[in-house]
């Protein structure tokens, strides 16, 4: 068997994706601040529009430590109407290719329907990226009914970036 667990403690790929407002967002590389990365399976998904309607409602307590970025293979249009249906405050981008689903680590999943959606997409995953773009923390699911608890996914992160905690499961 292959492992192809997310590398915790290496930089991640520098990855580039659109944002809706037209800038691109990009990860895996030095910045200032902290990042947190949700993926999310695309504007087929109800589950996924839950979680992130939460997301948004405790926008504030994220982005007072840490950069948001929300990302799917969705197309601009569908990207699009999720920000105008949901008015979302966090950084949506679109276009998650299968090459960068893959490289995250992310479970990947064909459509059951194209009244699902037409083409492949990544499962959830949640990803905490150290100033230096290397990964600490990783979440991901191979459906749509597992998701990190935000209030403790938040506290834990607040608590690794107070204490520099080290990276885990290196064992």
């Amino acid at each position: 068997m292959q492992n192809s667990k997310p590398r915790v403690g290496a930089p991640v790929d520098k990855t580039s994706f659109p944002a809706v407002t037209g800038e691109t967002v990009t990860i895996g590389q030095a910045k200032d601040r902290w990042t947190m990365l949700f993926v999310y399976r695309g504007r087929h998904c109800p589950r996924c529009k839950r979680f992130l309607n939460k997301l948004n409602a405790v926008l504030a307590d994220w982005t007072e430590v840490m950069d948001v970025v929300v990302v799917s293979s969705d197309t601009k249009e569908k990207a699009l109407a999720d920000k105008a249906e949901f008015n979302w405050d966090f950084e949506l981008c679109y276009g998650l290719t299968e090459a960068q689903m893959r490289s995250l680590g992310l479970y990947v999943s064909d459509p059951l329907s194209e009244a699902e959606t037409t083409d492949r997409f990544a499962e959830p995953g949640a990803f905490g990226l150290r100033p230096d773009g290397t990964l600490m923390l990783v979440d991901i699911s191979n459906g749509p009914a597992a998701r990190p608890d935000l209030e403790e996914l938040l506290d834990g992160m607040k608590f690794n970036i107070t204490n520099d905690r080290p990276v885990r499961g290196l064992a």
